[in-house]
């Protein structure tokens, strides 16, 4: 069962990640977007580990549904309401319960995928974070570990794409043989939580 501090310990690691791989995250968004990819998500989630710190939400959903609501207020560009449309909807699938089964997370999880799918329009192939988010959603289902792996090679699945959404969309075949910022960054989520489930079980 995944109780709540595993859900804080989940947006504390993604926030270490983030910040590990901030410059990283922008230079990949610098080809392709705005330049400020990372550290927009580096903002945005030292905010969240911030509010987790100070408030105790005391179910799961409550600590996803407040670090979505974080990263809408603190992160600019299109960044904010995706990931926090990912988190609160999310959190809102996994209800009210103090603790829930991989199971329950995943298909929340794959709600709040779908969330993202409509907020931007996109869908797979479209050379978004979807690209990484999708596979992962689907791979839950069976393992923390395996979600990883599935986001991570997603991601990595983004450099021959031509971009069909969002900014990288408007360099059209300058846009290949670039991997997706919002892939990779989505991949250091999910990396974040397989990380947090293998320590829960170490």
């Amino acid at each position: 069962m995944l109780d709540t501090d595993f859900f804080r310990r989940w947006m504390s690691a993604a926030a270490e990640a983030v910040d590990r791989e901030a410059a990283r995250l922008t230079e990949l968004d610098s080809a392709i977007g705005d330049a400020d990819h990372g550290s927009n998500l580096q903002r945005g989630f030292a905010a969240v580990a911030a509010v987790l710190e100070e408030d105790a939400p005391d179910t799961p959903g409550a600590v996803l549904a407040l670090a979505g609501r974080q990263l809408i207020s603190t992160v600019g560009g299109a960044s904010g309401p995706l990931y926090g449309t990912l988190l609160r909807r999310t959190g809102k699938a996994l209800g009210d319960g103090a603790e829930v089964t991989r199971e329950q997370f995943a298909q929340a999880f794959a709600a709040g995928v779908a969330a993202v799918g409509q907020l931007g329009g996109a869908q797979a192939g479209d050379k978004t974070m979807l690209d990484a988010l999708l596979p992962a959603a689907e791979a839950l289902a069976l393992s923390f570990d395996g979600a990883a792996d599935a986001a991570r090679a997603g991601a990595e699945a983004t450099v021959p794409m031509r971009a069909r959404k969002g900014r990288a969309s408007y360099l059209g075949e300058r846009s290949v043989g670039h991997q997706d910022p919002g892939a990779t960054s989505s991949a250091l989520l999910v990396e974040a939580l397989a990380a947090t489930a293998d320590g829960e079980s170490a």
